[in-house]
């Protein structure tokens, strides 16, 4: 995740690699539980159990809402919220476009340098609940409990950029329309797993696809 920890290595290394980050940059954080129900490859759909999320919404451009996002949510679990207390880094880190529910057969596309409103994530630790995890003192950071749910997810190493992504979300795209059974609820989801010192052949980044499993009708 090159670019969006690039204008904050100085000030959250220490945090990172508290948080249980190598200098390799292959990380033990805590991710959310999930099961696979179906795979080809690096491509999975994925159940999710309920997790808890911090997030914030930043308007602009894909670049600048990652430094800008990042900077707010690691403000928050490096100790500014009203406990004054640190909370474990977890995996990944999720950048979303802000947008319309879309179809199955809707075009899946990331647009480059197109302004627009992005909301970032991370899940939380799963010993909190909505009641023990200390509240934000930032009013841009929102918490939420996410229902259990199902993701399309494809994984891939090394280095990545807007042109990338939109590649890796239209072979997610493509593979996910032999199955019948569902459709899209998001736009493709950029996540991260690693530091900016991974080696990239190291690195394990995503791109994800909520979806909603269509329940089948019997035919008398």
């Amino acid at each position: 995740m090159k670019k969006l920890f690039s204008t904050l290595i100085l000030g959250t290394l220490m945090g990172l690699l508290a948080a249980g980050c190598s200098l390799f940059g292959v990380g033990s954080e805590e991710q959310p539980n999930y099961k696979i129900l179906a795979k080809d490859g690096n491509k999975e759909i994925r159940q999710y159990d309920s997790y808890i999320i911090a997030k914030t919404t930043i308007t602009g451009s894909f670049k600048d809402a990652q430094s800008k996002g990042f900077r707010i949510l690691a403000g928050y679990i490096f100790g500014k919220n009203k406990s004054q207390q640190k909370i474990a880094m977890t995996a990944p880190v999720v950048q979303s476009p802000q947008n319309e529910k879309i179809s199955m057969t809707a075009p899946v596309v990331i647009s480059p340098n197109q302004n627009k409103t992005w909301t970032m994530t991370f899940s939380m630790p799963t010993k909190y609940t909505l009641d023990t995890l200390p509240a934000p003192t930032d009013d841009r950071i929102k918490i939420e409990k996410i229902d259990g749910k199902i993701i399309a997810a494809l994984t891939f190493s090394g280095f990545w950029n807007e042109s990338i992504n939109a590649k890796k979300a239209q072979e997610l795209t493509d593979w996910m329309k032999s199955f019948k059974e569902y459709q899209f609820n998001s736009l493709p989801m950029f996540a991260g797993y690693n530091p900016p010192w991974t080696l990239p052949f190291l690195r394990r980044n995503e791109m994800l696809i909520e979806l909603i499993k269509i329940e089948s009708k019997s035919v008398y």
